[in-house]
């Protein structure tokens, strides 16, 4: 398969800050040499620098989404799929824009659907996907060349389970599909039954057990292991049209033995071998 991985460093606003040294820090932890020896053609994109100098958090946050919502399309037009590794959940909006996705699987540990009228602490990115969704930052995100915000029934929300109480709220009354690493399939079949042609895939890696792997600073107890979670993406690889996939909010200070990148790569190169058997 020909691959685009396609980096974009940034963690609110700041270019290769916090988790914004994530993406690097996979790709040198040897996620390329994992995907050429299981057969991949495969080629790096860095988006770079974007937004103003000033770094403002929101700006610059939706400035990345566009950037990476056109590398996404380059990727797409030169027929290779994208990948792409971001500091953000946020950077998934762009991919959803560049990918014409019209469904969505979120597996992280946090909701991410507060907007700005419930979020207590003021985090853009835990209002990424009510942004995804339409809810939230909706003239910022319409700026995103193509987006077109996906339709709760169409997301499936993977074992999130650090909710704000305003998530909680909102959540009993949207059609979004939750599910959990061992269940995976039933929510697959809700998620096929409305004909879902391009889903896009996001990753957030704190949605690991930290006692299995620690991904950064903001995890909570629970979640699956690394062998779980693989097995239930490739399980929905295996039945779903997988258009892209986001990896994100990984802080390499927050894994000393780097145990995250080789892990990624195994994630991936299973992922992807079972798409192309679908």
């Amino acid at each position: 398969m020909k691959i685009s991985i396609i980096l974009a460093s940034y963690d609110s606003g700041h270019y290769h800050g916090g988790m914004g040294q994530g993406p690097d820090a996979i790709v040198a932890g040897g996620l390329v040499d994992a995907l050429t020896l299981a057969g991949h053609d495969v080629a790096v994109t860095d988006i770079g620098r974007v937004g103003d100098e000033q770094e403002r958090e929101i700006a610059t946050g939706f400035a990345v989404c566009n950037a990476v919502c056109g590398e996404v399309r380059i990727a797409l037009d030169r027929g290779r799929f994208p990948i792409v590794l971001a500091g953000n959940c946020l950077t998934s909006a762009g991919a959803v824009a560049g990918e014409d996705a019209d469904a969505i699987i979120w597996a992280d540990q946090h909701g991410d659907l507060n907007t700005p009228e419930t979020s207590v602490y003021g985090f853009l990115d835990g209002m990424a996907l009510a942004t995804v969704l339409g809810l939230c930052w909706k003239p910022m995100a319409s700026a995103i060349p193509g987006f077109k915000p996906i339709d709760p029934a169409r997301c499936v929300l993977v074992n999130a389970r650090d909710l704000d109480p305003a998530e909680q709220e909102l959540l009993k009354t949207l059609p979004v599909i939750r599910a959990e690493c061992p269940d995976w399939a039933t929510a697959c079949g809700r998620l096929k039954a409305p004909d879902a042609k391009r889903v896009h895939l996001h990753l957030d890696l704190d949605v690991h057990d930290p006692e299995a792997l620690q991904a950064n600073r903001y995890t909570t107890p629970g979640g699956p292991e690394p062998k779980q979670l693989r097995q239930a993406v490739c399980g929905m690889a295996g039945l779903l049209p997988i258009s892209g996939i986001t990896i994100s909010a990984y802080d390499p200070a927050f894994d000393a033995q780097a145990e995250v990148p080789p892990l990624v790569g195994e994630l991936l190169s299973e992922l992807l071998a079972t798409m192309e058997k679908r």
